[in-house]
């Protein structure tokens, strides 16, 4: 009941939630607390309650994916994922803001609401799309796990500008049937949690204990161990000094001094070159995403009487005038682009970035643009990348370091951000807003 309690007193002004299963959570919490033999309290996730993106279909519920146009689609069939959740024991808090479409990176929404960043309790700053609410709710302390989608950045975005931890994970690990698609290419679900290893126990959980690339044996303690081995010996790239350029001074500062953190715990920090700038990923991951997305709602974009957002609309719309060519030609160079970071990374572990050039910006007067620069390329090229906080700006605005590693090299990744994470505390630290409402502290690692 606490964080249902929570969610009644706070989320009328941080609006991450969609609709909350307010009825559904406390009955399947009584009936875990009935379960006094434990025979049914062994998952991973028993008793945890989780906050869905509204993305993710659950029989009978109404899933808008952020459109107003959807407030009315009642979801006939349940996501896998969400089946695998129940069946865990997670508890399903509700489900949670996203952009429409998920179409940005930013978190706005006009139609159905923005979530309110809650490190700003004045000023309304982006809180980081597409999964905007997850993110809200989890540094609210609305909800201890939540899981986003992630195509170009959305659910490392939201976690970096809400001062959390998110994982983007390889595509094809996790099942994505009866989850909206954007991009059914470049789509994949991910955890967003307070910690490192709690996105670990997350993503086993999501995986599901069968997967070849779960680890830890099912348990807590396991999970623990596989992680704890360090960054001793092991080799970290930087970004090149030509990717540097437009990143704040401050992400940057917080970045440097990341690297040098790592140092000191035994990394080594390289420097690669990599024959492409970042930047290169945008147009065969527009293309590829345009394509899709645009073949998947072609017929609500088509239909003027939809109620759709204009930028939305005709973001998607782009995906009409890309020919079976040009769509072909972008996996072509995304191929090559594979190629080339491979032998850019071969001698080395993991690459690390910051995950944004900014700290999030306040919602007036923002130009558009994209947040994605640091994001984009790790779905375009098929790797995984972990986001967690790793400083702050002078206005006490969270930056964020972004772990990338080869495909399928989730547990690398997460092993470097717990070696980091507990040599730091960023991971700790709360909005002024939370610590004023601080709920009880239960469950795992969660709400340390």
């Amino acid at each position: 009941g606490a964080y249902l309690s929570r969610i009644a007193k706070l989320d009328s002004k941080l609006n991450s939630y969609v609709e909350v299963f307010t009825e559904e959570a406390s009955a399947a919490a009584a009936a875990l607390d009935g379960a006094r033999d434990g025979r049914n309290r062994s998952g991973l996730a028993c008793g945890i309650p989780i906050a869905l993106k509204d993305l993710l279909e659950v029989e009978g519920r109404i899933t808008t994916a952020g459109s107003a146009h959807f407030r009315g689609r009642r979801s006939c069939v349940t996501a896998s994922l969400v089946e695998r959740l129940v069946a865990n024991g997670s508890i399903i808090l509700g489900k949670t803001q996203t952009v429409e479409f998920a179409y940005s990176g930013w978190g706005i929404n006009p139609q159905m609401g923005t979530p309110w960043n809650p490190w700003d309790q004045h000023n309304q700053r982006v809180p980081g799309g597409s999964s905007s609410g997850s993110a809200v709710a989890v540094c609210a302390g609305l909800a201890p796990w939540a899981i986003g989608t992630d195509t170009g950045g959305s659910v490392r975005l939201p976690a970096a500008f809400c001062g959390v931890t998110g994982l983007k994970t390889t595509a094809g690990q996790i099942a994505t049937d009866g989850i909206i698609p954007l991009s059914k290419t470049l789509d994949t679900p991910g955890p967003i949690t307070r910690s490192v290893l709690d996105a670990a126990i997350l993503y086993n959980v999501m995986l599901g204990s069968t997967s070849q690339f779960a680890f830890g044996a099912g348990t807590v303690s396991g999970i623990s161990r596989a992680l704890g081995g360090g960054v001793m010996g092991l080799k970290l790239a930087t970004i090149p000094k030509a990717e540097r350029d437009g990143v704040e001074a401050e992400v940057l500062e917080a970045y440097d001094h990341s690297l040098e953190t790592l140092s000191n715990l035994g990394a080594e920090i390289v420097e690669i070159n990599i024959p492409f700038r970042l930047d290169d990923c945008r147009e065969p991951h527009r293309t590829i995403m345009h394509s899709e997305a645009y073949s998947y709602f072609r017929n609500v974009i088509e239909d003027g009487s939809s109620l759709l957002d204009k930028s939305v609309r005709l973001g998607i719309s782009a995906g009409r005038a890309i020919s079976p060519r040009q769509y072909f030609d972008a996996f072509e160079l995304v191929s090559r682009f594979k190629g080339q970071i491979s032998d850019a990374l071969v001698d080395v572990d993991a690459l690390l970035t910051p995950t944004t050039e900014t700290v999030a910006p306040p919602i007036e007067g923002l130009d558009g643009g994209t947040p994605s620069l640091f994001t984009r390329f790790v779905n375009t090229l098929g790797m995984c990348g972990l986001a967690l906080p790793n400083g702050k700006d002078a206005e006490g605005i969270p930056t964020s370091l972004q772990i990338v590693c080869r495909e399928n090299q989730e547990r690398l990744a997460l092993r470097i951000g717990l070696a980091f994470e507990q040599a730091t505390d960023w991971h700790r630290r709360r909005p002024a807003m939370v610590l004023s409402a601080e709920c009880r502290r239960t469950g795992l690692s969660i709400l340390r």
